[in-house]
């Protein structure tokens, strides 16, 4: 870990390279920065967490193998004080909750890092919390609402995959009376036209990813 007069040290975890070198190549100007490792899924992103300790970690929520959800979840197990900074493309706010609640301090969307990451590091390191503004509104908008429940949530991935109420009914082992109840629940609870719309909904709210 730094202390207050080196430089802040910071590991990228995202699948995607050119994102990668889009945050090294901010990076490189500061000098109150510097990148301490990089990897691309959260089972590297556990090991190098172990091997460089840095002060914050930027990790995206969706790769392969392990999320980011998941790792922020087992890093924050083994380091408490883990600083963590999620990188996301979607202004979710299913998927915003579920991070803040795994342990990361900051939500920020990829399309903003110019504007918001050098700052927001500093403010992480410095103890704070922070929130793009768009992903803030989302979870304003749907705070009280309630939500679906995993059972509920687990027919919506079906419907996303594109299974009809007999093929989910029987995947789940329920009837389809049970599946067609389910469905219309998501629908009112969604606020949702159709069974597209509701997919649609899931996954810009980041209830569901494909």
């Amino acid at each position: 870990m730094s202390t207050d007069s080196s430089p802040i040290r910071i590991l990228v975890v995202d699948d995607h390279q050119l994102i990668r070198v889009g945050i090294a190549t901010l990076l490189l100007p500061e000098s109150d920065m510097t990148l301490v490792g990089e990897a691309s899924n959260g089972r590297e992103a556990i090991a190098k967490f172990r091997e460089c300790l840095p002060d914050v970690t930027l990790i995206d929520l969706q790769m392969p193998e392990m999320n980011g959800l998941d790792a922020i979840i087992a890093i924050r197990g083994e380091f408490p004080k883990a600083r963590m900074i999620v990188l996301t493309t979607y202004a979710g706010d299913v998927q915003a909750q579920r991070a803040v609640k795994a342990g990361a301090q900051a939500y920020l969307l990829k399309n903003l890092l110019h504007k918001e990451l050098l700052q927001t590091i500093r403010a992480v390191h410095a103890g704070s919390r922070a929130m793009s503004p768009e992903v803030a509104a989302q979870v304003a908008v749907h705070t009280g609402e309630g939500g679906l429940t995993i059972k509920e949530i687990d027919v919506l991935r079906l419907i996303a995959a594109g299974n009809a109420n007999k093929e989910i009914a029987a995947q789940l082992s329920i009837t389809e009376e049970t599946d067609k109840s389910r469905v219309k629940s998501i629908l009112d609870k969604l606020g949702a036209n159709d069974r597209t719309h509701a997919v649609t909904i899931g996954l810009k709210r980041g209830i569901i990813e494909l």
